[in-house]
């Protein structure tokens, strides 16, 4: 969700060539980061892209820093929540890691993808228990988070598939979270609207999935 809230419209920024030190590093890195674009998702049918396609390393990227800011700027009553069962950007393996980000939108909702090289096998833990109900101040308005885990197919080497309920300030909204490994190849899916469906988030899945399998093929 966190992700989600930093890609708003705006130009990629933050390529791979612009960070580190090392020429080789970073040549390597664009290099994988080219690769995962290119397995990114076109936009859907009726959406269209509001964020990237976006290279570079994953915690320097655009969407990266502004989902960091939003973090910091929610008081939760558990702050550890806010990036449970998501890859954690603070890791300096995973803020180092390739990546390519795109978002899209409608005026029924979005959609917003990224794709992680990781340095070793490397995938979310399960969402701890204490985090399937928790709430948070944003912006001044205080948000209820309730979220299931879904028993999509399975994707990939592994994968996890949530529904989340945000409530609060007179609205709901629902956000649903698709997390695939292939190798060190970790692909997140944030489809966020008014009611996400679990058939339509699945299908979705199965298409990224289907797009990163070409990475080791």
């Amino acid at each position: 969700m966190t992700l989600l809230a930093g890609c708003a419209a705006g130009e990629s920024a933050g390529s791979a060539g612009s960070t580190g030190s090392n020429p080789a590093r970073v040549a390597a890195a664009t290099a994988e980061a080219g690769r995962l674009r290119a397995l990114l998702l076109p936009a859907p049918q009726g959406m269209k892209v509001v964020h990237g396609p976006e290279t570079g390393f994953f915690g320097r990227l655009e969407a990266t820093r502004k989902g960091l800011a939003a973090v910091r700027a929610a008081s939760a009553e558990r702050p550890e929540c806010a990036k449970a069962a998501q890859l954690d950007v603070t890791e300096p393996t995973v803020a180092g890691a390739p990546a390519a980000v795109v978002a899209f939108a409608s005026d029924k909702g979005s959609i917003t993808e990224a794709i992680v090289s990781m340095p070793t096998e490397g995938f979310p833990a399960p969402l701890p228990k204490e985090c399937a109900n928790y709430t948070a101040a944003v912006n001044g308005t205080k948000v209820t988070y309730r979220t299931r885990e879904l028993s999509m197919p399975r994707r990939g080497d592994q994968s996890r598939a949530y529904l989340t309920t945000a409530a609060g300030g007179g609205q709901d909204v629902q956000v649903g979270t698709v997390l695939v490994r292939r190798g060190k190849a970790v692909l997140s899916l944030l489809v966020v609207g008014e009611k996400v469906k679990r058939d339509g988030l699945y299908e979705l899945g199965r298409l990224a999935d289907e797009r990163l399998a070409k990475l080791h093929g």
